[in-house]
Order: C-alpha cells, then structure tokens, then sequence
C-alpha cells in the first residue's frame, strides 16, 4: 500500500532527471571518463575508497550511488548530519556479514566532514580489512577537516563546479523530460544559469519555478529576478571560501590588478564578510607590499578603518572600496618586510649580544669606569649630520637587511642610504 502511494507522490525535477549511469553525469568528465581514475577503476571493477570534494549541486552523491551500481556493490547511504557511532556499529556488522557471503558494500557517507576525530577513527578497520568501500563527500578541504588516517586509507577526488556549457547541457535536458523549451529570452537563458552559480540541483530547482509560470510572455534577466531566487553565493566565514577569497584579494593588491581586488572584495562583501576582518588584512597589505614604496598606504588603510567604524554598514563600504583601489594602484615593495626577517633571523643566530660600549648611557661612575659611552660621537655636531659610527654588537659584521628598489618614495630612501654608505665607508677608512 505504501509503496503504491508513493510512486503516486510527486518527485522533485532533479530525483526524476538523476542520470541513470556515469555516461550521464555532467561536468565530471576528468574524473569518470574513459581515462578518469574513477572511470577505470570502474572499468576494471576494482574499487577504492575514496572522498569526493565538490560543491553542493556537482553530483556526489549521484556518483556514489552509480559507482555501487557499476560494480555489483550494496549500496549504504548515510548521512554524518543525521548518523552516531551507533549507525555505523550497525552499518558494519551488516557488512562483515554480506562479505561473508560474497558481497560488498559500498558505503556512502554525506557530509563526512561532520563526524568527529573518533568517529573518524571507526571507519579504520573497516577500510583497512575491504569490509566497506568507503565514499565520503564533503564541501570541505579534507586536508583541514578528515584525519591523516582516513586519508591516507582513501583517494580524494576534486569535482568541478558546473560551468556554464554544463548548466546549459542539463538545461536542454530538463526542457526535453518536460517537453518544451522555458518561456526565456536568450538574455534570460544566460541569467538563469547565472543564478545556479554551479549548481545543477539548484538550476532543476529554479527550472520547476519556472514550469509554474505561463508560457508568454518571455522571461528576460529583470523579469527572471522578480519571479525566482537567486542562489546564495557560496561562502562559509570560518571556512576554506573565507580563506580562499581573502587569499586572492590580497594577491590581486599585490598584483596590482585593481579590478580583480574589486571583485574579491564585493565577493567576501556578498557572502556576508565582517568588514572589518577584510581592513585588517588591507592594513596588513599596505604594510607588508607597499610599505615605504608608499608611506601612505598604511595611513589611508587607518583612515578606512576609521571611517568604517564611524560609518557602519553599507555606507562605511565605500571606504574599504577606496582603500582597495588606492592600494592596488601604489607602487610595491616588500623590502620592509624581507628586512624584518632577516633581521629576525640574526637575532635568533647571534642570540644575547650586548651593544657596543660605546652607544650605552654611563649614569654612573662603575659604567664611566667600565667604558660606557666612551668615544660615542654625537651626530648632530658633526658637519654632514652623520657619524659613521658602528651600531652592531662589536665582533658581528655588519649586515644590510632593508634593501630599497626604485620604486615609488623608496627611490628616494635608496638615494639617503645609498649617501650615508659612502660617508661610513670614509670614516671607517679613516679611523
């Protein structure tokens, strides 16, 4: 009776057009096609666990659930969401058993990154000993999220987002279970996979929004937006998108490509970023690849800071757009930042070194007595400003860590360095 109801219920688009074979997956042809390392393992029907990273709507779980097909495989979905240390107790007695009798399993797990170190862990022996063919997917790098045993146990296999040809394939598809073409204007053709960001059951989503409407008149991108939902850009704030787009904002300021900063920014800026943590990383940036190429930089990254805080959000925006602008188009250094270092590095090497006697205050008679201060020239009274004198520790040699390039304000620090360099090598030749 049951089951009469439910061929009789309505199924979703994307459950009536879920490809019946790895023929038919869209987008992943580097991974399942004839040459694809899933495509011959396949081929040769030899299985290996492995974890299937992609964004939402790419086919995952579509994939697992073929390749049990393709192999004679039992096929064991579970969700980490909704499944506990009891599930999988119960998941693998029920395996060792059909082993025994000569099948396998292939156990799915959605969301694998949710399960915690420990239930990780119980997915070891099982792998290890070929009881389960274990198929994770996440949406998380499972570098940062799977333990190193579970990796090393298991192949993981990157599937792309669906491009535009993809959407545009599984686009025709749709219109040719439903019957017809979609009342859309070219224009709101293009906008509609634009909406579906790369994913494909989000576009079947949006397509059966569609199927609602009358057939006239056609739908352009101002009219598609009034009757559906844009997807929401994908962007997780404490997780790998976050780091991801920070990381190419950043390098599009070092770059100097100003647009592209642009775009990073409005980016994190549509995902819901705190502007703030993206100023603190634009005060870093001017420090780190202006730095004095530009001394400004840093003062305007302040000024934007500053004038976020007063303003808020989105008025306050303008300001973080500001700042980008400015710092993609000044001139790049990281001389200050590689000096930093190496100056580090010395310290670290030389460790405890006392200063030079001679630079040392003498507020008493024992220090006067011991050397402090004695023979320390004082700059200003000589002719050029300038003694020469020797500021390292004595018996270290002199070392040059802030090495200016031409560009920008350095050019000019260069000429002073340059000057004073010339005048310590002729007091030292004089001494």
């Amino acid at each position: 009776m049951s089951t009469l109801f439910q061929s009789q219920a309505p199924r979703p688009l994307a459950d009536r057009l879920r490809p019946q074979s790895l023929a038919e997956v869209i987008g992943q042809d580097h991974l399942l096609g004839p040459e694809g390392p899933i495509g011959r393992m396949v081929a040769t029907r030899q299985l290996a666990s492995m974890i299937l990273w992609g964004p939402p709507g790419c086919g995952k779980t579509t994939i697992a659930r073929l390749l049990a097909q393709g192999t004679d495989l039992h096929f064991e979905p579970l969700s980490a969401v909704f499944s506990g240390v009891a599930d999988l107790r119960r998941v693998f007695d029920a395996a060792r058993k059909r082993r025994e009798v000569g099948r396998g399993t292939l156990l799915f797990v959605d969301e694998i990154h949710r399960f915690n170190r420990a239930q990780q862990d119980a997915f070891l022996p099982y792998v290890e000993d070929g009881t389960v063919i274990l198929v994770g997917a996440t949406t998380e790098n499972p570098s940062f999220e799977l333990i190193g045993a579970l990796l090393s146990r298991a192949q993981v296999f990157v599937l792309r987002r669906l491009d535009d040809a993809a959407l545009e394939t599984l686009l025709q598809r749709a219109e040719r279970h439903l019957g017809h073409t979609l009342p859309l204007t070219p224009d709101g053709r293009a906008a509609l996979r634009a909406m579906a960001d790369g994913d494909g059951r989000f576009l079947l989503n949006l397509i059966e929004e569609i199927e609602r409407l009358p057939r006239e008149p056609l739908l352009g991108p101002q009219q598609l937006a009034a009757v559906v939902q844009r997807r929401a850009p994908l962007y997780d704030k404490k997780e790998e998108g976050h780091y991801n787009l920070i990381s190419a904002l950043h390098k599009s300021l070092r770059g100097s490509d100003t647009d592209a900063a642009l775009y990073w920014l409005a980016r994190m800026l549509a995902g819901g970023e705190d502007p703030i943590y993206i100023l603190r990383r634009l005060a870093r940036a001017a420090v780190e690849d202006i730095g004095l190429a530009d001394p400004q930089a840093l003062v305007q990254a302040l000024a934007a800071w500053d004038a976020y805080d007063r303003l808020g959000s989105p008025e306050g925006e303008l300001a973080v757009a500001q700042l980008v602008i400015y710092l993609a188009s000044a001139p790049k250094s990281n001389a200050a930042y590689v000096a930093l270092g190496e100056a580090q590095a010395m310290a670290q090497e030389t460790g405890s070194l006392m200063p030079p006697l001679h630079i040392l205050n003498a507020p008493t008679r024992l220090m006067r007595d011991l050397g402090y201060g004695r023979g320390y020239v004082y700059d200003h009274a000589t002719e050029e400003g300038f003694s020469g004198q020797n500021y390292f520790p004595d018996g270290v040699p002199r070392r040059q860590f802030y090495r200016p390039g031409e560009r920008g304000f350095e050019r000019d620090i260069k000429k002073r360095l340059d000057y004073w360099d010339k005048l310590r090598q002729r007091e030292t030749a004089a001494r």
